[in-house]
């Protein structure tokens, strides 16, 4: 691991610390970022995209961290991955989304790659480990939204597109088996 890597990993640790994802066992937020960095170091991602990968959802869900922070902390490379992949919170969370699939196609590479390791993650623990108060209904609308933000990206990362679409696949699956127990 590289000395930006390292950084940007105890960086994101200690942001998100007491942090908890919205799962049944509330599982520490960072689990999230060190499935997003390991994926994005999987598919072939450098280190400042590993370094962004790790750091992706600090400026949106970790206040006061800034973009500005970031730059001087960690190069102005990964602050525009990490500023590319954050939401603007003043916005409504259905507007959130809309822009999410607006600002899709032009994502730079690297930025391409957080974001569908990222909506892998997060398709992933939607089906396996979903937050207690979402619906069937909701996940699925969740992984429908995904596909369309993936959809648009720039054509880069064949090999994490598959794999995306595998995770699709399989997490509509298990939703579907769970939707049949739970009418049963």
């Amino acid at each position: 691991m590289t000395d930006l890597v390292g950084a940007a990993r105890a960086f994101a640790e200690d942001r998100h610390r007491d942090q908890r994802r919205k799962d049944a066992g509330a599982s520490p937020y960072v689990t999230h970022v060190a499935e997003v960095a390991a994926l994005t170091e999987g598919f072939g991602g450098g280190v400042v995209e590993i370094a962004a990968a790790w750091l992706h959802d600090t400026v949106e869900d970790c206040p006061p961290t800034s973009h500005d922070e970031l730059a001087a902390a960690f190069g102005a490379e990964v602050a525009a991955i990490v500023g590319a992949l954050t939401d603007d919170k003043s916005l409504p969370k259905a507007e959130r989304k809309r822009m999410q699939v607006v600002n899709a196609p032009s994502k730079s590479s690297g930025a391409a790659l957080v974001k569908i390791c990222d909506k892998i993650s997060n398709c992933r623990a939607v089906a396996e480990t979903p937050p207690v108060t979402w619906s069937v209904a909701r996940r699925l609308a969740y992984l429908d939204w995904s596909v369309e933000v993936v959809t648009v990206l720039p054509p880069h990362h064949p090999a994490a597109r598959a794999h995306f679409d595998g995770v699709i696949r399989a997490a509509r699956a298990r939703i579907a088996v769970e939707a049949d127990h739970s009418v049963q």
